[in-house]
Formats: structure tokens, C-alpha cells, sequence
């Protein structure tokens, strides 16, 4: 067998992969760039923490994903993304430090878009549907349940329906804790 061409093989990946270092891109792949709406070259040398809802959300993260990556070989979790343009969406994030003594030095990322169409888990455990996911990913953006409607061409009441279910499935009395609770996890 000849050598593997692992440059042409990062490259080329279906999923979106990343390298950081110190929470900075330091390279990844066509996949993770259109994931996010750019170029890769135009990713190089950016903060993660503009692919964050916000800075809170950003500074959180690092410090859950510092601590699991010091006590275990691999991070995942299910969460809300910024693309460039400002949309949020929903990603699956495995990463893996290469130094457990400094988490955020060195560190692979692999990021996978959860389309509407696959379940996502809250905090306590319970599976979203589909269309629970378009309609939480419409709150977390910003939207009225009016404009969430609109955007997914049902009416308002079937967002009121599903909004009223996910209130229940995450504890919450409010979108606005609702969207906190999608967006920290």
C-alpha cells in the first residue's frame, strides 16, 4: 500500500474539522468552512468565540471543555453555533486535547450540523423531534414565534404547540429561559 496523503485526506473530509490552538483556528477544512459560511483561509486565525451565539456562551464552554478535556481523552457535546452571516444552528462537537495539562494549547475538533431531522438531547436526556429542533433553533435566533412560523412555513398556533413542549421537556416557564437553557446546555 502507498502513503496516505493525510493533508489531502484533512482536507477532503465530510465532516468539519478543525486545530486550535490556545481557542484560536489554527487550520481546518472545507467542511467545517462552509459549515460556518466562509473560506478556510478566512477562518485561520480567527477565535472560536466568533463562532459563538455570544461571549458568555463562548467563556462557558471553554471552561466545561477545559475541564473535561483535562479528566478524559474526548469532549462531545450537542450545541448552538453562529455561522459567520449570524444564524444560529445545531452541531455535534467531538474534540480531543493533545496536552491534558493545557487543554486549550493544542486541540483536534470534529464538527457535525444536526439537520432538523436527527434527535438532540438536553440536560436531562430527553430527545428533541425534528421539528422540535427547527422550532428551538428559531427561539434561539431570536425569532417570534410569528417569524419562526413564517420561516418554517407552518402556522403560529403549531409553533405555540411545539414552544409549549419544549418548555416542558426542558423544566423552563419562558422562551427566554428556554433559549438560555438550548443555548448553554
Amino acid at each position: 500500500m502507498t502513503g496516505l496523503d493525510y493533508e489531502m485526506a484533512f482536507r477532503a473530509a465530510p465532516v468539519g474539522l478543525a486545530v486550535g490552538r490556545d481557542r484560536i483556528i489554527v487550520d481546518c477544512n472545507g467542511a467545517f468552512a462552509a459549515m460556518f459560511r466562509s473560506a478556510p483561509e478566512a477562518l485561520v486565525g480567527r477565535s472560536f468565540a466568533d463562532l459563538y451565539p455570544d461571549e458568555r456562551h463562548y467563556l462557558g464552554a471553554g471552561e466545561r471543555f477545559g475541564h473535561a478535556l483535562r479528566t478524559q481523552e474526548t469532549f462531545a457535546s450537542d450545541r448552538v453555533m453562529r455561522r459567520l452571516d449570524g444564524e444560529l444552528f445545531w452541531v455535534h462537537v467531538r474534540g480531543r486535547a493533545l496536552r491534558a495539562d493545557d487543554p486549550h494549547a493544542d486541540t483536534l475538533w470534529v464538527f457535525t450540523e444536526l439537520p432538523g431531522a436527527m434527535a438532540a438531547r438536553n440536560a436531562s436526556g430527553a430527545a428533541l423531534t425534528g421539528r422540535e429542533r427547527d422550532v428551538a433553533a428559531q427561539f434561539a435566533d431570536g425569532r417570534t414565534a410569528k417569524e419562526a412560523a413564517l420561516r418554517l412555513g407552518i402556522s403560529p398556533r403549531t409553533v405555540d404547540i411545539y414552544r409549549t413542549r419544549l418548555l416542558r421537556k426542558f423544566g423552563v416557564s419562558s422562551t427566554a429561559d428556554l433559549v438560555r437553557r438550548l443555548l448553554i446546555g
